[in-house]
């Protein structure tokens, strides 16, 4: 019998996220630090309507694009938010998390052997999605000593003729690391030079510590090549509800919502009518969601100073990313010892790219109390490891 399967698929790696997780799983006393998902409930506005739209029996299909409600909301959101107007007919689609935008504007843009490229570390949906969308994933490697900004000398080093599109992973999963305007502008001047489009996800644009959030669709030239991918998921403490959205030109959102139309329908209805309360009234909430990252954040910093782990400083998103490099083992070896040691799980870097070896993704969407626990652990563990040399 013949295989069932495509190549392309068994090829693709799994995400090395779920490995020390579903260990972490089976063991007593254990301190995740793993997991990108906010501690804090969804705020009650948003829990409330979307009860009561269930209530009011709103359990319909809506459009393909999403309700027209909601878009306005979206629009009108981006323009306070990111200084860009989008026209919520046209520029706009609501998709079920950031995670399918990011896989259906790739499928819509990419004809086969096109290049994308791809910074690294940064969020494991990128080079899978590319590769099942017939594209080529060419990854650009952030450096520390940049604070994993990209910078146009790594992508000189790679792009051409071939290359399509640039994947703007900021703020950055796992490095927590962000772009300003100023590191932005020659970034644009290089898409604009080689002909480019640019995917953006700002799904932790609430989540900057450091200024507002700058998006590259700002900038002079950059919205007519920019899709915007955005979301509930983090900013709104809304991951379960499965809802994201994505902005951009209208001839590119158009051939998205038809492939949207094919494979989802539409997003689900209940969370679409609970997303336009939060975007109308829960700006407060996110508000003391940050405020409450950025403490948490603060003290990690602190306790990796204490401990002389090496870490450059975060400024945005909910994660940090030390390095281990010092004891001489890999991002793997390390978490696996301080899994079974301390019983604290974290993420190996390398689940974000190979040039993530040497790292450790820790997020600090936990609890001060459990944060102060594991990083008590933590520290007896690196304070053994050097013990052992």
């Amino acid at each position: 019998m013949r295989s069932p399967l495509s190549k392309k698929i068994i090829e693709v790696q799994p995400s090395g996220i779920r490995k020390f997780f579903d260990v972490a799983a089976e063991m007593e006393d254990v301190i995740s630090l793993g997991v990108g998902e906010p501690d804090f409930d969804t705020p009650w506005r948003i829990r409330e309507e979307g009860i009561f739209s269930l209530e009011k029996g709103r359990t319909f299909y809506t459009s393909n694009a999403g309700l027209q409600e909601l878009r306005n909301e979206i629009c009108n959101y981006m323009e306070r938010k990111i200084h860009v107007r989008y026209d919520p007919k046209k520029e706009t689609m609501v998709t079920v998390g950031g995670s399918e935008a990011i896989d259906v504007a790739l499928r819509c843009m990419l004809d086969p052997g096109d290049e994308v490229l791809i910074p690294q570390p940064s969020y494991v949906s990128y080079l899978p999605c590319t590769i099942m969308a017939d594209g080529v994933p060419v990854i650009v490697e952030l450096k520390a000593e940049n604070e994993f900004k990209l910078t146009v000398k790594d992508m000189e080093a790679v792009v051409t003729d071939k290359t399509k599109i640039l994947v703007l992973p900021f703020p950055n999963n796992p490095t927590g690391s962000i772009m300003t305007r100023e590191d932005l502008e020659p970034v644009a001047k290089f898409v604009e030079e080689h002909d480019l489009y640019v995917i953006s996800d700002e799904i932790y644009s609430e989540l900057s510590y450091k200024g507002e959030h700058v998006s590259i669709a700002s900038l002079p030239g950059m919205k007519e090549r920019s899709i915007v991918i955005n979301g509930f998921s983090k900013g709104f403490a809304m991951t379960g509800w499965r809802l994201g959205y994505c902005c951009g030109p209208h001839g590119v959102l158009e051939q998205m919502i038809k492939l949207h139309q094919f494979a989802i329908m539409c997003a689900p209805t209940t969370s679409q009518y609970a997303a336009v309360e939060g975007l109308r009234s829960c700006e407060a909430d996110v508000e003391e969601m940050r405020k409450a990252y950025n403490q948490r954040r603060r003290f990690l910093m602190h306790e990796f100073s204490r401990m002389g782990l090496e870490c450059f400083e975060p400024f945005g998103a909910f994660y940090v990313f030390p390095s281990i490099q010092e004891f001489g083992m890999t991002s793997e070896q390390f978490a696996e010892r301080l899994l079974m040691e301390e019983k604290v799980a974290v993420v190996p870097g390398t689940a974000f790219g190979e040039c993530g070896e040497g790292f450790l993704r820790i997020s600090y969407a936990y609890s001060l109390e459990d944060l102060k626990k594991a990083l008590a652990r933590l520290g007896h563990f690196v304070q053994r490891l050097r013990n052992e040399r």
